[in-house]
């Protein structure tokens, strides 16, 4: 009725209204509360156009003369009225739904970290080597046997303290360049252009640039903050302002975990300003360990970051979170079961009849069996299939567009999903509707079965 409509409207919007209030960015609970309008309304499509689906193939069956009675006896079941088919649809869709994405999202990640990142990644890590002992430190990374690879960067810290002049407390900022501002960032300096990067507008500056200072800044950056090529930024660094022009902007592979700034200035601006250095090196795994003692033995200031660990934290991490998703999603998963059960039971009385009446007139409990099967099995296939494409779908968008993340399409959890939720479908459809089929006709054709 209207006041069951109603409660589930304040329901809907009292959820909604806890989800903006405590997300940690408001924007993406926003979109995620729009998405899962979008699916609801077109699982609650789908359900009428897969119903009449299944009448138009039934004519058509039908007027070909083809004698296929327990698929016609199925789709006439999917076509009539409170037919649990549109239920299936609406009850398991969004679950599955979700299901998909969060399927999808964590095993890019996985996939990055398994696959890509050991490829290209350093051993370690080195911090807070002082400029006095960058030689020293090369000759003890050289003495290890299986050890090499160094890569090396000044570091300083900065905050960005106005955009074309204007103070940054006054600039309008772009949900990708929030984080950028609300705190000091890592800025280094540098001749060539750092490897893991690709140049999205500008140019690097030339070899042995001596001119105005000029600076490289990240595209997502540079895109929040309004500003691109040509325009300037002024930097805080250890309470001196400085300006730069920016020169070009870029969007940078983190997945290589090579050394990268989200800022860096052309040589002659900062090399006279206090600073330390930042380095990653290679090595064999055999290796790693006596790297690790040759440079914290001999450098105590130097910290040593082992990226291995590093990884395997993440991942660990990936995988409780994924636990933590997967569990949220079953419960939706459990919700729609419960929904489709009770379709199920609420139509039981009908599903009898219509079996009786059938057994009277000839057709036999396997013929029964069989229709219940493929009924239950097209309803399934059909929410499962629309559930994969709508998961892939949202975890493309928050991979690519959220997270600024690589994206792989993975089969598996697609296939999976439709896989699972089709013999779900029908071990529970089944079930619901055994009895039908084991009712005695007599008390059923004198009304007093039920």
């Amino acid at each position: 009725g209207i006041g069951t409509l109603a409660a589930l409207a304040l329901a809907a919007a009292v959820i909604a209204g806890l989800a903006l209030a405590t997300a940690f960015r408001p924007s993406f609970a926003a979109w995620f509360i729009i998405g899962a309008l979008i699916a609801f309304a077109l699982f609650s499509a789908a359900g009428g156009v897969f119903a009449r689906l299944a009448v138009a193939l039934g004519r058509r069956l039908g007027a070909a003369n083809r004698s296929w009675p327990r698929l016609q006896l199925a789709l006439a079941n999917i076509a009539r009225p409170g037919a649990p088919a549109r239920a299936i649809m609406l009850a398991l869709g969004i679950g599955l739904t979700v299901f998909v994405a969060l399927a999808q999202i964590e095993g890019n990640f996985q996939r990055q970290i398994a696959e890509r990142l050991p490829e290209s990644a350093p051993a370690y890590f080195f911090i807070d080597i002082q400029p006095g002992q960058v030689a020293d430190f090369d000759r003890a990374v050289k003495a290890v046997e299986g050890a090499g690879g160094i890569d090396r960067l000044p570091s300083l810290r900065g905050r960005i303290a106005r955009v074309n002049g204007t103070p940054i407390d006054q600039v309008a900022i772009g949900p990708g360049a929030r984080w950028a501002v609300e705190s000091d960032r890592g800025v280094t300096y540098a001749g060539a252009m750092p490897d893991g990067t690709e140049i999205v507008s500008g140019s690097w500056w030339p070899a042995g640039y001596t001119g105005p200072p000029l600076l490289s800044l990240d595209a997502r950056i540079a895109e929040g903050l309004g500003i691109g090529v040509g325009d300037s930024l002024t930097l805080n660094v250890l309470g001196r302002e400085m300006t730069a022009k920016i020169a070009n902007t870029r969007r940078i592979d983190w997945a290589q975990l090579g050394l990268n700034f989200t800022m860096i200035f052309a040589p002659g601006l900062l090399e006279g300003a206090p600073q330390t250095f930042i380095a990653t090196v290679k090595a064999t795994p055999a290796a790693e360990e006596a790297l690790a003692r040759a440079v914290t033995d001999r450098f105590g200031n130097v910290t040593a970051i082992r990226v291995r660990e590093a990884l395997e934290a993440v991942a660990d991490a990936l995988g409780k979170i994924g636990i933590a998703a997967r569990a949220t999603a079953g419960l939706a998963l459990l919700s729609g079961i419960l929904v489709l059960a009770g379709a199920i039971a609420a139509g039981r009385r009908e599903r009898t009849r219509d079996a009786v009446i059938l057994k009277v007139t000839g057709a036999r409990r396997r013929d029964l069996a069989a229709a219940y099967v493929i009924e239950y099995g097209l309803a399934g296939i059909a929410a499962a299939v629309l559930a994969a494409g709508l998961g892939t779908l949202a975890a493309f968008f928050v991979l690519t567009q959220v997270m600024d993340a690589d994206w792989v399409f993975l089969p598996g959890p697609a296939l999976g999903t439709v896989a699972g939720a089709t013999l779900a479908v029908i071990a529970f459809g089944f079930a619901g509707t055994w009895r039908a089929l084991a009712q005695r006709p007599a008390p059923v054709l004198r009304g007093t079965g039920q």
